[in-house]
Parts: structure tokens; sequence; C-alpha cells
């Protein structure tokens, strides 16, 4: 029994009380096998060779950690979202001159999807490999599968996109849009839900925008209406709950940007609170709560009986937080929200590009052992 909150309890299924986002910083060994298959040194079955062997070490300090479900680092990615969007059907990644947001102090390689045809998922899909490669790996470890959400699809291509053209399927028919874009991912979670699957994390960065007062501003004057986007947003995730296997978690992280340990959006989570928090269906929220840039605890008063997984600890730099803060934030989001449908997790992950935050891989472990700590303090082992 926790001596700080006699009522917390351990929890035994996903989201867990010490938990993670996802992506770990990519070893050097990695990044140069990325670097020679890309320059035709080396073959992509080389390159694979490799990634086993390091996905193999990640998992095992994974466990070591403490962890109840293990990643792959998103070790086999360049992005966190492109290399699984862009592989969809119907969907084309293409270089611009700029990437789509901007980050403060850094600029991220320029590419951009397009939709050049009908939104499918096929079984080719080179997610499936990775995943089922993951599950051989973890043995009887449980395996989380980091994807980015539907939302995102439709943000890069539609919303952020200042010359959006669509094609004929889609003309003066965004419904169509949403359907397909939900419609194949239903078709991804039940492919991996069949290859193992229970614990699935919608990756999403549109909501970050959403609340951030100048892309508001920018979005409104472009004549878009966000409230409605959003809503089209919670539509297309609460289509695919619906549809997913009763065993199967599905949980959302939000973020306001990580590239280098840089960011592009600010502001608390009110302007999308009631929308989401209180109309949303996933199984729980992975939010970022490391800086004021995230804004109070307040708007988590609409979150129904989801868990929300706070992260309170940065995950942009190698610096411990105090215990003691840590806790007494724990404590104030308890005027809002049950302690038992609190977790605890690192903002973000810690390589959301395979460029990684600007912190060593043991300044990363020692995060993941505060958090531990941290959360068998607060629920018990």
């Amino acid at each position: 029994m926790s001596k700080l909150f006699p009522n917390a309890k351990t929890r035994t299924q996903a989201p867990y009380r010490f938990d993670i986002v996802g992506s770990f910083l990519r070893p050097e060994t990695l990044k140069q096998a990325r670097h020679q298959c890309s320059c035709g040194d080396i073959s992509c079955a080389d390159l694979t060779q490799v990634e086993d062997s390091e996905i193999s070490k990640l998992v095992e300090h994974q466990k070591s950690v403490g962890l109840s479900a293990v990643t792959d680092g998103e070790f086999r990615r360049t992005f966190w979202h492109l290399d699984f969007l862009a592989a969809l059907d119907g969907v084309k990644e293409v270089d611009v001159e700029k990437f789509s947001v901007q980050f403060k102090h850094h600029s991220v390689r320029p590419k951009t999807l397009r939709i050049v045809d009908k939104i499918d998922f096929s079984e080719n899909h080179p997610f499936i490999a990775h995943y089922r490669a993951l599950q051989k790996i973890s043995g009887e470890t449980e395996v989380k599968l980091t994807i980015p959400s539907p939302s995102m699809l439709h943000l890069i291509c539609t919303v952020r996109e200042t010359d959006y053209h669509p094609i004929a399927r889609y003309q003066d028919n965004n419904q169509l849009l949403l359907d397909d874009i939900a419609d194949a991912y239903i078709k991804a979670m039940n492919i991996f839900y069949a290859a193992g699957c229970s614990n699935l994390q919608l990756d999403d960065t549109s909501w970050g925008e959403f609340c951030a007062e100048d892309k508001r501003k920018a979005y409104t004057e472009r004549g878009l209406d966000l409230d409605q986007i959003a809503k089209d947003y919670v539509y297309m995730i609460n289509k695919i709950v619906a549809a997913k296997p009763a065993d199967l978690a599905i949980t959302m992280h939000i973020c306001r940007g990580n590239f280098r340990s840089t960011w592009f959006s600010a502001g608390g989570y009110e302007p999308i609170a009631e929308i989401l928090f209180g109309h949303c269906n996933v199984d729980g929220f992975f939010l970022e709560y490391d800086s004021d840039r995230a804004g109070d605890f307040k708007p988590l008063r609409f979150i129904k009986n989801q868990q929300v997984v706070l992260g309170l600890v940065t995950s942009k730099s190698g610096d411990l937080e105090n215990r003691d803060e840590i806790i007494a934030r724990i404590k104030e989001a308890t005027q809002y929200v049950d302690i038992n449908q609190l977790c605890l997790s690192p903002q973000c992950g810690f390589a959301s590009t395979e460029e990684g935050n600007i912190l060593t891989e043991e300044q990363q472990w020692k995060k993941l052992e505060f958090i531990r700590d941290i959360s068998e303090e607060v629920w018990g082992k």
C-alpha cells in the first residue's frame, strides 16, 4: 500500500502506472548501418540484421528497467509518423522546400505527404513484418505498438497544406476521406491484433497544434473551423475504437513536437479538452505535462473513465527532475482525476526522429529508473 496515496492501486493492463511513449535513442551502430544502406554499401538484409540485433538489446534493457510492455524503440523508422503513413495505400511521400511545421531552433528534413488515391491498408505494409519481428524478440513480454494517429494523415495532407487539391474521390466529400482513413486503420488494427497486439498507441500532434493560440488564429484566418476538425478527428478515432476487440487497449499520445529536444506548439489543453477528453473513447491519454507549455491540470475535469498517463518527466533533457515536485504534481492532478486513473511516463519519446533528443543513452535509462521508482512509491509494486 502506498503511504503517499492510501487508496492507490497497481495496474495490470495498459496503460501501466510506469509506462513509456515508445521511441529510444538510436545506437551509433544502427545509425551507421542505416547510412551505409542508404549509400548502397550494405544490403537491406544486412540492415535488418543490425536492426534485429539492436532491438534485441533494447528489449532486454526495457525488461530490466521494469517496463510491463516493450517497444522496438522505432529503430526501423526515420520519422515517428511519415514511415507508417507513407506506406498506406493511396499515400505518397514527397520532397518539399520546407517541413510542414517549424520547430524552435531546428529545421527538419523537408518531407510531406500527398493523397494520390483511395486510402487503404494492405498486408504488404512494412509495419506488419516489423511487429511480428518484435513479437518474436520480446518472447513472453507484452509488446506495445506505436503508430501515428489517423488524424495526422488528414492534418498533414489537408489542414497544414495551404494548397490542398483533393483527388476526384474526395472532391467535396471530406466525410468519405474521414471514413476511408478510419476504415484503413480498422484493417490495420485487426491485422496487428491477429499477430498478437493487445496494446496500441496512436501518436498525435494535431491536438497540440489545436491548443496553440497562434496556430488556431492562423488556421481560422484561412477559413478553417478547428472545432469541427477536432470533432471529425474524434469521430475517426471513435469509429476505430468501436471496432476494436475487447481485450485490445487503444491509447493516444498528445505532443507539442519533439525534434532534437525542441518543440513547435505551446498552449494548455483547455481549447480542445471538452471535445477530446469528454468525447473520445480511447482507453487512455498520454499527456505532455513537463513544462509550462502544456498549461495546468484543470482541463482534466473533462476526463471520463480513461486512464491519464502524466508526462511529467521530460525526454528533452537528461537532467533529472525533483522527486518531491513530481509527486506534488501527481497530487495536484488528483483534484480532477482519481489517483487510480493516473499513471506516469516521460512526456514524449526520446527520439521521435532518428536524430534523437539531446541527451545520452545513460541519461535516458536514468530517466526511466526515476519514473519507475516514483511510480512504485505512489502506486506500489
